[in-house]
């Protein structure tokens, strides 16, 4: 394979990346100009080089607008939600499941799972934090351990597959000319490996730690110190376990975060989607008692309904499958029928106002958290020689840069399983560093692309690996500066020491997805 200028300036632009991503810089600007010289130097034209810095967003733009809406209308249903104060009911029985440390670890695993699997953590974590997490508190769990606890089931097991919504595996199989749909059941099991083995390994050195319950733990978190009687009911735990719905927003402490950084529970916003922007709108006392009760069992009975059927239909051959972009679309749609209702119930004659103010606050935190993605894949769907074509408004570019590259490079690369699944997933580590989690998607997806039959892999598993890698490192679980100080904030424990904490459980579970992939799916 004989090698262009242009490619050397592509593989020069990827490097620069990661090494931006290592410094935790922004990637914006080096993915603009890498866009910029790869296609000036590809097709020597000073004006398709500046229109290929537009044609690149606007083709990432076309391609992944679908998972700008997801998540438009589904913030849109929380928050619709939120007016009848369903959202918080959704949560409520729980907190009588949770009578001691063990139970409140468990408890806090299945609560967070399921949420973050339906909203994604950026609403999960201030609902579980202001409902959940003292109750857990008192029932003897450690600060620090409800943090790993929560950081390791949400941002981790349930964002790295975002299996319901599907931005993640949409971004991954996009990149690399994959079936977004295998990617999403790939990612599904490898994000369960991951997790239940941080869990477990989490659990297992917490489990002498855990205290008896007390209502003096809670006293001593919210920093009343040791003069409250044990026996008594503090005032502050009656409003947080004995009111139903819409008595608290969480307001942590501050907390220090190791180097001077203090977190004051409003946190700031890295560039990807995780990480919630600010806190969310407190909710007023519900005024449709029956309503959000009805709310609160609907949806997660109407997506609970929509997963059974999609393993109904990969289980068996008479029920017939989702075709790509059909889940996202019934999620999607499902959502904005919830939205609907609930401002009609909520919101009786002025529902049309607000239920287009919902959709419209969805549509400004999608491209909020999502937009700084656009110019970032852009550049990557340059590799791709589908998408190239578009960018740089040529038929030549042939098979993509990025495949030349690999091509290239493959007489000297060991194939080896496991060499690509551990490369890939070190890229995603190495991707995940600028706190995003979602950002270094296109790279290794477009990697897995190019690697997968010189490794003799499945393309679709190094995908859904490389995933793994990036949103476990960036979505909120290694890296300080990402969605990990709003879980910080919440349990009001230092963010550093969090990260540490959350190290070598991830790194265990990470390096069992590895081998499970190898071994299973690959």
């Amino acid at each position: 394979m004989q090698l262009t200028a242009a490619h050397w300036v592509y593989l020069s632009g990827v490097v620069v990346i990661l090494g931006t991503m290592i410094a935790r810089k922004n990637i914006v600007v080096p993915a603009v100009v890498a866009t910029f010289l790869t296609a000036l130097v590809f097709s020597g034209s000073l004006v398709t080089g500046i229109t290929s810095v537009f044609n690149a967003s606007l083709v990432a733009a076309t391609n992944l607008f679908n998972i700008f809406l997801i998540i438009a209308l589904v913030t849109a249903m929380l928050h619709s939600l939120q007016v009848l104060g369903a959202d918080r009911k959704m949560v409520a029985p729980f907190r009588r499941v949770m009578r001691n440390g063990h139970l409140a670890f468990w408890g806090l695993v299945v609560v967070t799972y399921f949420m973050s699997l339906f909203f994604w953590p950026t609403p999960a974590v201030p609902l579980i934090g202001a409902v959940l997490i003292p109750v857990a508190i008192r029932a003897g769990l450690r600060p620090m351990a409800v943090g790993m606890v929560v950081a390791c089931a949400g941002q981790g097991m349930a964002l790295s597959s975002d299996y319901v919504m599907r931005v993640a595996p949409g971004l991954s199989a996009q990149a690399g000319g994959l079936d977004p749909n295998s990617v999403a059941d790939r990612a599904m099991v490898l994000s369960i490996v991951v997790g239940v083995v941080a869990l477990l390994v989490g659990y297992a050195t917490e489990f002498r730690k855990m205290r008896a319950p007390s209502a003096q733990l809670l006293a001593e978190w919210e920093g009343r110190g040791k003069s409250l009687d044990p026996g008594a009911t503090p005032p502050r735990e009656r409003e947080l376990v004995e009111t139903p719905a819409g008595a608290r927003t969480a307001a942590p402490a501050p907390a220090a975060a190791g180097g001077g950084t203090v977190i004051t529970g409003e946190p700031g916003e890295p560039d990807g989607p995780p990480c919630p922007a600010e806190d969310p709108p407190q909710t007023p006392p519900a005024t449709h008692p029956a309503a959000s009760t009805f709310f609160a069992f609907l949806v997660p009975l109407a997506y609970l309904s929509l997963i059974g059927y999609m393993v109904a239909a990969k289980a068996s051959g008479g029920i017939p499958d989702l075709e790509a972009g059909e889940a996202a679309g019934l999620v999607g749609g499902v959502a904005a029928i919830i939205v609907l209702f609930a401002s009609l119930v909520g919101e009786g004659r002025g529902f049309l106002e607000s239920s287009a103010t919902h959709v419209v606050n969805g549509l400004v935190f999608a491209f909020k958290a999502m937009g700084v993605v656009l110019p970032i894949a852009g550049f990557f769907f340059i590799g791709n020689g589908e998408f190239a074509s578009e960018i740089l408004g040529t038929e030549n570019a042939g098979d993509g840069i990025l495949f030349d590259l690999v091509a290239a490079a493959q007489q000297h690369i060991p194939d080896s399983p496991f060499i690509a699944a551990f490369g890939i997933l070190l890229v995603g580590l190495v991707a995940g560093l600028d706190g995003s989690g979602f950002s270094g998607l296109p790279l290794t997806g477009t990697l897995a692309g190019g690697l997968g039959e010189s490794a003799g892999m499945s393309a679709d598993t190094l995908a859904a690996l490389g995933q793994m890698g990036n949103i476990w490192s960036g979505g909120g679980t290694l890296v300080a500066w990402s969605s990990l100080i709003a879980v910080a904030g919440f349990a009001r424990v230092p963010v550093l020491d969090l990260a540490r904490r959350c190290f070598l459980p991830v790194m265990c579970g990470l390096a069992a997805a590895a081998v499970v992939a190898v071994v299973f799916l690959g």
